[in-house]
């Protein structure tokens, strides 16, 4: 059986709270704030209601005050807020939107309207946290599929934590000016970071008489490491094939492994793609992956310096990398060093920073 939602109706006319909680018997719980400080103890104690019925014209302090004050708290910022009140100008409504409400109901208080908006808000509520939840477990595993391409390769220890903050920083650098600012909103950014982990998934299905060779690759044997690039992708491809909806973080994650080794020249793989050709994602995380590779320790090289590191990106800035993605390399080499720093996997790398 599903639990009943619990809607906090806060008012100070004693008469108006027993009209409302009549209505809303049987369907939900209630508790119950006859001004705006108790209202917002019981929202911050507790278990939080599930929605909140406001009224706006209150003694002490008023409705508007009372939503600005939960929607600025961590734990009450959630809670859907309904006003009601007399009926209202639009600049009113306005004003009431903006503080975070998600209606407003006139009185004197219709029944019908009353219970139709509350059980609507009530199941949207429930579908957000719903979908929040299921983002979350996408997080996990997506983060999860990424470390289990990493654990085949032990010297690359905390890689894919220091690319996906590396492309994060890029993004954010190139977020303010034209081409990509109408791109680069905060949820694309947050994309970017969450499908970022995936980008060597591809990495499982290449031998690990390959992948783990301490000595210089054949050419056979190159061509082989190469293609963790199209076995990512067609993994990341296949797994969105089988979803009933589409899944952006996954669409982009494909993108990530399956270009990220192309060169802005078109000297790159596996497709020889250039320029623009080349999905935006794929241009950040070819020049996070290549400073990573660079400034850590891997069995066949040791750790070069972050100066070194930034000579070998600058100089193939048009070649290898995009123009102004290096750009955002160099107004961001202080962060860099401190990703670096912070997600070291070895001690050699710490020196060599």
């Amino acid at each position: 059986m599903t639990e009943q939602k619990t809607v906090l109706i806060v008012d100070d006319m004693p008469e108006n709270i027993k009209l409302i909680s009549q209505l809303l018997k049987g369907s939900c719980k209630t508790k119950v704030a006859t001004n705006g400080e108790k209202a917002i103890e019981i929202a911050s104690k507790g278990p939080p209601p599930d929605l909140i019925l406001l009224d706006v014209q209150m003694p002490g302090m008023s409705g508007y005050e009372v939503c600005k004050t939960l929607k600025s708290q961590e734990r009450t910022r959630d809670i859907p807020v309904i006003f009601f009140t007399s009926p209202c100008d639009v600049k009113e409504e306005q004003h009431g939107f903006e503080l975070g409400a998600v209606d407003f109901i006139n009185k004197p208080v219709s029944p019908p309207i009353l219970s139709a908006r509350v059980h609507t808000h009530l199941h949207l509520k429930e579908t957000e946290v719903t979908l929040k939840h299921q983002r979350d477990i996408l997080d996990v595993t997506l983060l999860a599929m990424g470390s289990l391409a990493e654990a085949r390769n032990n010297e690359t220890r905390n890689h894919i934590q220091r690319t996906a903050h590396f492309v994060k920083r890029l993004a954010e650098q190139l977020k303010g000016p034209p081409p990509f600012h109408e791109l680069l909103t905060p949820d694309y950014i947050q994309r970017l970071y969450k499908a970022a982990p995936l980008h060597d998934i591809g990495k499982t299905a290449v031998p690990e008489s390959i992948l783990l060779k301490p000595g210089k690759l054949t050419a056979e044997e190159f061509e082989e490491i190469k293609k963790h690039t199209t076995y990512g992708r067609e993994a990341i491809l296949s797994a969105t094939r089988e979803l009933t909806i589409s899944s952006p973080y996954l669409e982009m994650a494909g993108e990530i492994a399956g270009s990220h080794h192309e060169h802005w020249d078109g000297s790159g793989y596996p497709e020889g793609l250039s320029g623009e050709e080349i999905p935006f994602p794929a241009r950040l995380m070819a020049l996070a992956d290549v400073y990573d590779a660079l400034v850590t320790y891997r069995v066949y090289k040791p750790a070069f310096s972050h100066e070194v590191a930034t000579q070998i990106i600058t100089g193939a800035r048009g070649t290898q990398f995009e123009p102004e993605v290096v750009d955002a390399f160099l107004a961001s080499e202080e962060a860099f060093r401190t990703i670096t720093l912070q997600f070291a996997g070895f001690q050699e790398d710490r020196r060599a920073l």
